[in-house]
């Protein structure tokens, strides 16, 4: 039972955070947002294309049988972005985003939430 309500509550979140990143990248990006960009080595113009694929991940999460794979995404990217970060020197991003990482792990760890 709990482990269902676990489940739930890290499946809303990682939905909501993926199709909320994804309709930001097509906003216009803040100074610090910008600066954090140019430091990862991540052009303009290549922000619709993220955005894209992380409204696609965060759809694929919703059905039962691209959960897996969605999560398998989506812990990818975090991944690149970590990478990016240790490249540019900054360590800091690169620790905030070992929880958002453990999420998807974890999501898969606990299986779909809902019955298929």
């Amino acid at each position: 039972m709990i482990k269902n309500v676990i489940a739930m509550v890290l499946f809303g979140i990682s939905v909501f955070l993926s199709l909320k990143h994804g309709w930001d990248a097509f906003q216009a990006p803040s100074q610090e947002q910008s600066k954090m960009m140019a430091e990862l080595g991540i052009a303009k113009a290549a922000m619709p294309y993220f955005g894209i694929f992380s409204i696609l991940i965060g759809l694929m999460l919703i059905w039962h049988r691209t959960f897996f794979l969605g999560n398998m995404l989506n812990a990818m990217v975090i991944l690149i972005i970590m990478a990016l970060s240790l490249r540019a020197g900054n360590y800091k991003m690169a620790l905030i985003e070992i929880p958002f990482l453990a999420m998807p792990l974890l999501l898969i760890f606990l299986k779909y939430p809902f019955k298929p």
